[in-house]
């Protein structure tokens, strides 16, 4: 029996243990050499979410997955695609999250509406206490 739960264990840890044993993409932790080229990398990946790390750039992030990210937006750029190209690539492989900004879509509409009924909910709600403090 004991033998089946390090099994268990074993089986269970087995994908954590792969995480970082590739190593880094080339371009994760290098600049390009045209510095107008990595400026444009640079201010793009500042606008581009790490999908593992909470509220980080790939930009600021360590995480594997973000080297990776930082390295595809490098060679991209230093291919000469333009960064809005490089950005919906990444979103379209990764989804809207990846985006610091969003774009309004019949998926992502309610986040963009949804403040804007709140609002006018404690509007309304603020009103109708302010009238009847009001009336006699």
């Amino acid at each position: 029996m004991k033998w089946l739960a390090c099994l268990l264990a074993f089986w269970l840890a087995a994908p954590a243990m792969a995480q970082d044993s590739m190593p880094p993409a080339p371009f994760a932790y290098r600049q390009l050499d045209d510095p107008e080229q990595e400026a444009r990398a640079q201010a793009l990946m500042e606008t581009l979410r790490c999908l593992k790390c909470q509220s980080q750039s790939i930009a600021d992030s360590d995480a594997p997955m973000a080297g990776d990210m930082r390295s595809q937006v490098r060679l991209r750029i230093a291919a000469g695609e333009d960064p809005e190209a490089v950005r919906a690539w990444l979103v379209e492989r990764y989804g809207d999250y990846v985006s610091y900004s969003p774009r309004l879509t019949g998926m992502t509409w309610p986040l963009f509406a949804l403040p804007l009924v709140l609002i006018a909910f404690v509007v309304l709600l603020l009103r109708r206490r302010l009238r009847k403090g009001d009336a006699p």
